[in-house]
């Protein structure tokens, strides 16, 4: 039961992520033909390969992480506060400063990873990226030999499924009907592209993203049945 879970021993966590170049044509020709292979199914007959690109950072092949959000739970003396931070700008010191992270204060057995379709998603395209990159991957993302009940990651969209494998639900959508109240939010996931890369305004991104992981924390407690967090109790570092 996630009531049993030490507040303090989760990371939570969400990524941002953009094709790897601005456009299409910036690919080389062999590039392109695997992007036109990759993206078949998905664009089928309504697209073409370059009118459909916009979309390629949702691949780990063909796209990259421009920023990591984590936000982490600390108790003193009886007060609770959620810290938040964002690793940002060039990708190999994003994973790098990521790593060191998990590595430094999140590698013991009792901590978790935790994201909205972070099984389908974050977790499998970090350590993707990973690996394109040529970095070993830290224990906490490295599942091979794992059992699944030895996986360290919580994903409250498969909290949320109870068994039904073939629901989807967004984490705006859980927020809304568990009751948290909506953030103001400059932009939505479907922006990030543009906002990266035709106006070159990350600081927007990274707010968005630091949105999403608090929205994920409360959401996380209400799952709980717990306080939500007020405003006095998040802070960026």
């Amino acid at each position: 039961m996630i009531q049993k879970l030490n507040l303090e021993h989760i990371l939570f966590l969400d990524i941002e992520t953009v094709p790897e170049v601005a456009n299409y044509e910036q690919l080389d020709d062999t590039k392109k033909e695997l992007w036109e292979h990759k993206s078949q199914y998905q664009r089928k007959e309504e697209f073409t390969a370059e009118e459909f690109y916009d979309r390629a950072g949702i691949w780990a092949e063909f796209g990259k992480i421009i920023c990591i959000s984590v936000g982490y739970f600390l108790f003193k003396g009886g007060v609770r506060n959620f810290r938040v931070t964002t690793f940002q700008g060039d990708e190999e010191k994003i994973l790098k400063d990521f790593i060191r992270l998990l590595n430094d204060h999140f590698s013991r057995p009792k901590n978790l990873l935790c994201a909205h379709n972070g099984k389908e998603f974050d977790f499998p395209y970090i350590a993707r990226r990973l690996i394109i990159k040529g970095m070993s991957l830290p224990y906490k993302l490295d599942l091979f030999g794992k059992k699944p009940w030895e996986v360290p990651h919580l994903d409250t969209l498969e909290l949320w499924k109870f068994g039904d494998f073939k629901h989807y639900t967004s984490l705006k959508l859980m927020a809304n009907v568990l009751g948290i109240p909506s953030p103001k939010e400059d932009i939505d996931g479907s922006m990030v592209r543009d906002v990266y890369y035709e106006e070159g305004n990350l600081d927007r991104i990274v707010a968005y993203c630091e949105l999403d992981v608090i929205t994920l924390a409360q959401v996380f407690l209400r799952l709980r049945n717990d306080e939500l967090l007020p405003e006095d109790q998040i802070i960026h570092i």
